[in-house]
């Protein structure tokens, strides 16, 4: 069985859902999961943050403008009428009104009414299927991804409810289910966090050890660059899960950083594809290594550079663990590090304890902080005993004032630090130096 997974303007209209159906038809028997509406989750996000601040009336007109959009697409996609779907889309709307109108804000709640998103999208291509006359089986998101304690999936209990219910329906050629949402280890309604459908359908798809999980957007597989910056981008057709995690960590649009992990522990191909397109071929992310050179350019913005100086450094062991364990105080992630004799320089993406980091560090000596910072990772599979692979790249950016470099930890990923100012100028000149 196949997993495939649309994303949200690929679910964006009852046009793009009939598109799924012609899609699923030819590629059943399959799961599919499902993303919100394209601008649902916004638009939700907005409804809690009034409700969280007080506005409760703003919040259900939100609501009632939200409603009739569905009821709308309703129309579209069942011209011939659909009772069953009004209904649960008129039950949807009076929850949402209920839980508003009851006052007083809860953090349960934004899980709550988000997770709506889904649940619409996903039970709207449910029953479209089944005017299709496709065997299919609606399942909760809910019911099946429950997260520990410690905010980890549970694969174990997953990989059991998951094979339970797909056992207990053996006609069934579609199940269905919802993207992004889950239970936490309460039983309360969770979420994988912004772009968790990727990752849900990673993990669904190594749970019932899947023979393909194929992600579906509105881009003809991962470009080789940043198309909103760069022209003349193509697709790269086939990337290892190492240069896919590389690209989706430091700004790939298309992957979700967290999705690569299951698939690749189960070595499941993962093929991702456009809705609008879809004879084109797409990107297909594997173990398989094809060949050496650069693949693809991609930038992560709002980063901070952190630099300190310190003469305890020279000949000192520990001084670098004394750093990290600043950092691993606040729970704030490291993305680059480069050393010298009398200094360490660092990036950081989230500056929410900045200010307490940096007063923690003067300790050690000079602190200098910058901020305005992009990194730009030139992400493939580089040979190491390749004398020519340096001067390419070095030769590229020549005009380009950096930063950092970083280098050696992976051979699928050389990162250079630069101003944000400097991105278009970097990223059209990788392009026309690696790549035309």
């Amino acid at each position: 069985m196949k997993v495939l997974k649309f994303g949200g303007t690929s679910a964006g209209s009852a046009a793009r859902i009939q598109k799924i159906g012609e899609i699923v038809g030819k590629e059943m028997p399959a799961l599919i999961v499902l993303s919100a509406m394209s601008g649902t989750t916004d638009q939700l996000l907005e409804i809690t943050n009034l409700f969280r601040d007080g506005k409760s009336g703003q919040a259900l007109r939100r609501i009632a403008l939200l409603q009739a959009h569905y009821e709308k697409v309703v129309n579209e996609l069942f011209p011939q009428g659909d009772s069953e779907t009004v209904s649960y889309v008129k039950d949807v709307f009076k929850q949402l009104k209920e839980r508003i109108e009851q006052g007083d804000f809860k953090p349960e709640d934004e899980y709550f009414i988000l997770s709506f998103g889904e649940r619409l999208s996903s039970w709207f291509l449910y029953k479209h299927l089944v005017q299709q006359e496709i065997e299919t089986v609606l399942l909760d998101a809910t019911r099946l991804i429950r997260l520990k304690e410690n905010g980890e999936v549970d694969m174990e209990d997953l990989r059991e409810r998951l094979n339970r219910q797909l056992g207990e329906h053996p006609k069934a050629r579609v199940f269905v289910t919802q993207g992004f949402i889950c239970s936490d280890f309460q039983g309360k309604i969770a979420n994988l966090g912004r772009g968790g459908s990727d990752y849900s359908a990673t993990l669904f798809g190594a749970a019932m050890e899947a023979e393909v999980i194929q992600i579906w957007t509105d881009i003809d597989g991962v470009q080789n660059n940043d198309p909103r910056i760069v022209n003349q981008t193509r697709p790269v057709r086939q990337l290892h899960f190492d240069e896919a995690a590389e690209l989706a960590y430091f700004g790939a649009k298309i992957l979700h950083p967290q999705c690569v992990l299951p698939a690749q522990k189960k070595g499941i191909p993962v093929l991702l594809k456009n809705t609008l397109q879809p004879a084109d071929p797409g990107t297909t992310v594997s173990e398989s290594e094809m060949g050496t050179g650069f693949k693809a350019v991609a930038a992560r913005d709002n980063i901070t550079a952190i630099r300190i100086k310190s003469s305890r450094m020279l000949n000192a062991y520990g001084f670098l663990k004394q750093v990290f364990e600043v950092f691993d105080h606040y729970k704030t992630p490291i993305d680059m590090i480069t050393t010298s004799e009398v200094a360490v320089s660092l990036t950081i993406d989230n500056t929410k304890y900045l200010n307490q980091i940096i007063d923690r560090l003067t300790a050690f000596g000079k602190v200098e902080v910058e901020g305005n910072k992009t990194i730009v990772a030139v992400v493939g599979h580089v040979d190491p005993d390749n004398p020519g692979y340096a001067m390419r790249l070095f030769s590229a950016l020549s005009d380009v004032p950096i930063r950092m470099i970083s280098y050696g930890a992976s051979r699928h990923n050389i990162s250079f630090l630069i101003n944000t100012t400097d991105k278009k100028e970097t990223l059209t000149a990788l392009h026309a130096g690696l790549f035309e």
